[in-house]
């Protein structure tokens, strides 16, 4: 049976919907086993457990989250060239663009030799103000369809050999 791992950190709710709704889109998948994890619970062994993987983050002061980071920090050099060519996509609740987040999983995701199998998904808030940016998120509707699509599409993907 395959295995997709997805990890993510949230700090007001909207990267935990994104997480959720892309796992609910891959379980739709016979012959997947599905791992929601957050990522200060998430490690090596989780990510040589799996055969692919999506990384849930918001953008934190134009970058991924610290608790992502720290996840990256702890597990980077204990899994390198262990991952090679495994898929992996990426789902990012920004408050702006979260351009830079995508990148920083980005060089990441090179230095472990993962192949993309889908650009980042970057659902945007548009939370601007301190008020805004601390308050609860609620992802709408075309946010969480296109979480679902790219679970399942992961999941199709992994479950058919494609990736």
């Amino acid at each position: 049976m395959k295995a997709l791992l997805i990890i993510y950190h949230t700090m007001t709710g909207g990267t935990l919907q994104m997480a959720q709704a892309a796992a609910e889109g891959a379980a739709t998948e016979a012959g997947l086993q599905v791992r929601l994890l957050r990522a200060p619970d998430a490690g090596p062994d989780d990510l040589l457990a799996a055969d692919g993987y999506l990384f849930a983050t918001p953008e934190n002061l134009a970058a991924i989250s610290g608790l992502m980071k720290d996840f990256f920090d702890r597990s980077y050099y204990a899994v390198l060239e262990r991952l090679n060519g495994r898929p992996y996509a990426s789902l990012i609740c920004a408050g702006s663009d979260g351009q830079n987040a995508a990148r920083q999983i980005e060089r990441i995701a090179t230095g472990w030799r993962l192949k993309p199998i889908a650009p980042p998904l970057i659902v945007c808030t548009h939370a601007q103000s301190p008020e805004d940016i601390l308050r609860p998120k609620t992802i709408d509707a075309a946010g969480l369809r296109a979480c679902r699509d790219i679970g399942a599409a992961m999941a199709a993907g992994l479950v058919l050999g494609v990736f």
